[in-house]
Order: C-alpha cells, then sequence, then structure tokens
C-alpha cells in the first residue's frame, strides 16, 4: 500500500508531521476505550503520514504506552514516539501529585522504555513542573538520559517564559506542549513568544477545546459519567451555552470553507507559524480522517483575524495553579 504523506515541519531539529496524533483518549480521560478501534486509529494515522505519536506514562497509568507498544513492534522506523513523566498517579488513574526529583525521572524512562518496548524515546516531556524541585534539577537528570541513549530530545508541558529559560540554559529544549486553541490563548502572551526566541517548537494540546470546537457536544449529560470534561469550567452551566454561540460562529466560516468546525480550529493554529504542531486526539478514524484533511485547509487573513477574537467562558481548569509551571 502506497502510504500517503503530510507536509511536515521541524520542533527544533527534530522533524515530524505538520499534525501529531495525542494518543491520550485511547486509555483515559474520556469515557471507554476500544482497544480494536485504537489500534486501527494508530495504523490509519501512520498510513495517512503522521509521524509524531504523543502520550504519556500516566494515561491509564501505563496502559496508554503498552497501547502503542503493540504499534511500534513493527512499525517504530516510522514514528517519532513521545512520552511525559512527572505527574504521579495511583491505580485508579487519579492524581496523587508531582515529582520532578532526578531519582524518579531515572525509575520514570526505565519504566516508560520497557512499556514502549522501544531503545529511545525520541522526546520526553516534564509532563508538569514539580514546584518542589528546581527545574534545573530535573531538566539536568533528563540531560543525562540523553547522554546514555535513552532519550533524543527533551520537552517541557505547561511551563512558564521564566522555567523555559532556565530549562534552556541547561540543556536545548526542543518543544513546549501547552494547551492551545481559538478557545485557549493565555500562552500567546509570555510562552509563546519565549519559545520562539529560543527556537523552542510549540506543541499544542486540546487543540479542539477538547472536543468543544467539534460541535458534537451539545450538552455535559452527553459525556460518559467517567469523562474528566465533567469536572471542567468551561463544560459547566452557564459557560457551556456561551461557548457553544463560539462555537455556532466558528460554524459559519466552516461554512463558508465546506468544511467542519474543527478542521476550520486546526487551520487556525497551523496559521499561526510552521514551528506549531498541534496533536489532536481521537480515538476513531472517521475523526482521524477528518482533523487530517484540515492541513489541505487555508484560512483568509480576515478569518484568522475573527476566529482570534473568540474569547471563551470559564477557565481551562477548575485550578489554574495546575499549569503554572514555576518551580523552585
Amino acid at each position: 500500500m502506497l502510504k500517503n504523506t503530510l507536509a511536515t515541519r521541524k520542533l527544533r531539529h527534530l522533524e515530524v508531521s505538520a499534525l501529531g496524533l495525542g494518543c491520550m483518549g485511547m486509555s483515559f480521560g474520556y469515557g471507554p476505550g476500544d482497544q480494536d478501534e485504537s489500534l486501527a486509529t494508530l495504523n490509519q494515522a501512520i498510513d495517512d503520514g503522521v509521524t509524531l505519536l504523543d502520550t504519556a506514562d500516566m494515561y491509564g497509568v501505563g496502559r496508554n504506552e503498552e497501547l502503542l507498544a503493540q504499534v511500534l513492534r513493527t512499525r517504530r522506523d516510522e514514528v517519532v514516539v513521545a512520552t511525559k513523566f512527572g505527574i504521579v498517579a495511583g491505580p485508579g488513574n487519579e492524581v496523587t501529585g508531582l515529582d520532578g526529583s532526578p531519582e524518579y525521572a531515572a525509575r520514570a524512562v526505565d519504566a516508560s522504555l520497557r512499556r514502549l518496548g522501544v531503545d529511545t524515546i525520541d522526546l520526553y516531556y516534564l509532563h508538569r513542573v514539580d514546584p518542589s524541585v528546581p527545574i534545573e534539577e530535573t531538566v539536568g537528570a533528563m540531560a543525562r538520559m540523553v547522554e546514555q541513549g535513552k532519550v533524543r530530545h527533551l520537552g517541557l508541558s505547561e511551563a512558564s517564559a521564566d522555567t523555559l529559560r532556565r530549562a534552556q540554559a541547561v540543556h536545548p529544549i526542543t518543544a513546549v506542549q501547552s494547551e492551545w486553541s481559538i478557545f485557549s490563548r493565555d500562552i500567546e502572551a509570555d510562552v509563546l513568544p519565549t519559545a520562539r526566541e529560543l527556537g523552542i517548537g510549540i506543541v499544542p494540546y486540546s487543540p479542539l477545546g477538547r472536543g468543544l470546537l467539534t460541535g458534537s457536544v451539545a450538552a455535559t449529560h452527553d459525556l460518559a459519567d467517567n469523562d474528566f470534561r465533567r469536572t471542567l469550567p468551561r463544560w459547566q452551566a452557564e459557560n457551556l451555552e456561551a461557548n457553544l454561540e463560539l462555537v455556532r460562529r466558528v460554524r459559519v466560516i466552516a461554512d463558508q470553507l465546506e468544511a467542519t468546525p474543527g478542521q476550520v480550529a486546526l487551520a487556525w493554529l497551523l496559521g499561526q507559524g510552521l514551528d506549531v504542531v498541534p496533536i489532536p486526539g481521537t480515538k476513531r478514524r472517521g475523526y482521524l480522517s477528518e482533523n487530517l484533511r484540515s492541513a489541505a485547509l487555508t484560512l483568509s487573513p480576515d478569518q484568522l483575524r475573527t476566529l482570534s477574537k473568540l474569547t471563551p467562558a470559564g477557565d481551562r481548569y477548575p485550578d489554574m495553579n495546575w499549569v503554572k509551571g514555576e518551580s523552585a
């Protein structure tokens, strides 16, 4: 079978497809999973030219990495594997804390390598900055992983501009992963310009507003009982109604382009710069195909400006201290 291709972009020196695949929902956070469909989606993504697969050790308490391992056994040389450490989760996937200590980092990388069934992790992120550990110590431990050949490139997730600078002084940072979408704009004030000044690529997660920007969910009762979006401020009562009105405004532009609101949301991000590689998550092949078609969609300057003016109701998380990314 002839493999399709997507345009590529660079996260510092790491070349990847313009769109990656966020794998979290296959094992955690968005209701029950379907392993067969998830594996089919992963293989379809690679067939369609996706080369960046994004996971983390806490997604399903290791189960997501083990799921990817089933595909990596035969397709390792076709993809860039990104995973993360630093959020400590209990057996029920409840978050119990953060740990950025060098000792924990050393254990975490070995555990991820084992679950993924690979010799080297292409892009290894600190999932959240541990405020009790100087970022220099954590990144120093990650730099030793590069020296040992366990990791190729380093990244930080949800890090502040100051943290990025301090980390970069220890070892080159390839990518910063942060929530960024039409509905989540806070990184544009400080993190985005600092990353660009330092040559750090930007990997937006939840580029579809955790599904809100697809227009596929109209109320929280449409979500599974264990769907964590039920806890998020943007999905609550008046906030949700206000945000659905914004989705309707996105749909106006989508209709002009004969596209879906989700495709417009992804095209908006892709239009923010060639150092931006969104990682929309899905566990179904149908949504995957829809998302990838956004790479061929071009928004006009007027459409980009109109979308940039939309402001969502409600914070990203109930406790925004969770994403401040500051350390000792």
